[in-house]
């Protein structure tokens, strides 16, 4: 029984290598990503790009299944839910939304995803880093609705 479920799961993992994930960078235009000061976009591209813009760098492992169902489908979610890429292109009300959730996310260390600190422990923010970006989410949330 116990070489039977061992062949049975090998078998498993060994098909669902073949099922079609797309891994794809749209290009990227210059004219609607983001703009912003070096020191933010360098920690923005350290810890938040892989998931959060058009830039991604695909790791081995999101081609090694079940890990790249995970990984794409934590990139198909981070580009919906904030695309740097695309930063001009988000309504103005939408923006807002994402701006203040990324100044909550920011306060209470739910990113980057622990699962993604596990293989990148690079993108690991310190204290300095989230509180610039911190700084820079209200700089442009002030942007966008001016105090009266």
């Amino acid at each position: 029984m116990l070489l039977k479920t061992s062949l049975f799961l090998l078998i498993t993992l060994i098909a669902i290598q073949f099922i079609p994930l797309e891994r794809t960078n749209p290009p990227v235009d210059k004219s609607i990503a983001l703009d912003a000061q070096p020191e933010v976009m360098q920690i923005l591209h350290k810890s938040c790009y892989d998931c959060h813009s058009d830039e991604t760098k695909w790791s081995k492992y999101a081609y090694i299944a079940p890990l790249s169902f995970g990984v794409v489908s934590h990139v198909e979610n981070g580009r919906a839910a904030l695309n740097f890429s695309r930063y001009k292109t988000i309504d103005k009300e939408i923006k807002i939304l994402r701006l203040k959730k990324a100044i909550r996310t920011l306060k209470l260390d739910t990113m980057p995803l622990p699962s993604y600190l596990l293989f990148h422990k690079e993108a690991k923010l310190s204290k300095e880093e989230k509180s610039l970006l911190t700084k820079w989410f209200r700089e442009e949330l002030e942007k966008l609705q001016p105090s009266k």
